[in-house]
C-alpha cells in the first residue's frame, strides 16, 4: 500500500483505540474512526506474537493489505485499525479474506453493497 494509505505512529493509532468504534468477530476486531482531514482510507494492522512466528504473522498482514487493495474504491474514507486474533493464523487468504470482508460489513465502511467473493 502507498504510504498514504497506512497508520504507522503509535500516537494515530491511541487516538483510534480511544476515539474509534470496534467491531469484532471470532478472528479480527476493526477499529474505525472518522478521521476529516483525509480523503481516503488509512489502515493500520496489528498482529502479536502470540498468534505465531514471523512467518505466519506476515502471511496474515499480507492477505489483509490485499483484502484492502481489492475494495480500495469501495470503502468509506475512515481511519480503520484491524487486530488479528489467534483463529486467523489457521485460516487460508480465501478464508481471512471471508472473515475481513465480513467484519468490515458490520463495521459499515464499504460504500456499497459487497456480495461475497466479488471483486471489482
Amino acid at each position: 500500500m502507498e504510504k498514504a494509505y497506512r497508520i504507522k505512529k503509535n500516537s494515530d493509532f491511541q487516538t483510534i483505540y480511544k476515539k474509534g468504534k470496534s467491531v469484532a468477530n471470532r478472528q479480527f476486531v476493526v477499529y474505525t474512526y472518522n478521521n476529516k482531514e483525509n480523503k481516503h482510507f488509512r489502515l493500520g494492522i496489528s498482529v502479536s506474537k502470540k498468534l505465531g512466528n514471523a512467518v505466519t504473522r506476515n502471511k496474515i498482514k499480507r492477505a489483509i493489505r490485499e483484502n484492502f487493495k481489492v475494495h480500495k474504491q469501495d470503502i468509506i474514507a475512515k481511519d480503520i485499525i484491524v487486530i488479528a486474533r489467534q483463529p486467523a493464523n489457521d485460516m487460508t487468504t480465501l478464508e481471512i479474506q471471508d472473515s475481513l470482508e465480513h467484519v468490515l460489513k458490520i463495521a459499515k465502511v464499504f460504500n456499497k453493497k459487497i456480495k461475497k467473493g466479488e471483486v471489482f
